[in-house]
């Protein structure tokens, strides 16, 4: 690449032209010695040579760099610790005897474990059938006709619920509840409903991961069956 015979040469044509001839100034060391920069941090009277504008800028991308790799490595250590809670309350559902053992155990790990703010775990079935469960439970045709838009995919939804949604799910505590995250248990048909809610409205977004959530779900949808079916 050369620059254009004429007097419009840009700052983009100069520009272009050193990067295609990286080695431009090996030969030219008088142009190095002369070569002045305005500091950007020391205002328009201070001037750095080349060298030490380069060795900045290094040092700037180093720290930038340095900060993304601990941003890595916090989000690794968050999902370990986020790995170990999740095992625990799956072992403990898959040992587990009874309903009111697994919905006991669910409960306990999103508060003392997670931290959850609100949750709420609502299975379907007939109440009459279930009397002494800790945990509510509703014919499945009154959830569908209440919900239908968080059950009829089957899918984790996340963000700003209705506040129809939000009293079916979390009853006295809606007012309180910012966002939430809901994932359907089915497993051949529907089986119930869990959810959980912060007083953040931003806290949970349509554009965040449910996978642990999920996954807990499909833990859920394995161990239930047997209890709700008798």
């Amino acid at each position: 690449m050369s620059l254009p015979e004429n007097d419009n040469i840009t700052e983009d044509d100069v520009a272009r032209y050193l990067k295609s001839h990286s080695g431009f100034f090996l030969k030219r060391d008088d142009l190095l010695l002369d070569l002045k920069l305005t500091d950007p941090n020391g205002g328009s009277g201070n001037a750095v040579s080349l060298l030490e504008r380069q060795v900045s800028l290094l040092r700037e991308r180093n720290m930038d760099i340095r900060g993304r790799l601990n941003g890595l490595l916090d989000n690794a250590r968050n999902n370990d610790l986020l790995f170990d809670k999740t095992k625990q309350l799956v072992l403990g559902l898959i040992e587990a005897q009874g309903l009111d053992t697994i919905v006991n155990t669910f409960t306990r790990s999103l508060i003392s474990d997670f931290e959850i703010e609100f949750s709420s775990l609502t299975l379907f079935g007939n109440p009459d059938f279930h009397r002494t469960l800790s945990s509510r439970m509703v014919p499945v045709d009154s959830a569908y006709q209440q919900i239908p838009r968080l059950l009829k995919n089957n899918k984790a939804n996340c963000g700003v619920l209705t506040p129809e949604e939000l009293q079916f799910l979390f009853s006295d505590q809606a007012d309180h509840i910012g966002s939430a995250a809901v994932v359907p248990l089915t497993h051949g048909h529907a089986l119930g409903i869990i959810a959980i809610g912060s007083r953040d409205p931003d806290y949970f977004r349509s554009s965040m991961g449910t996978i642990f959530l999920s996954y807990i779900g499909e833990v859920l949808n394995r161990v239930l069956p047997r209890y709700l079916n008798s």
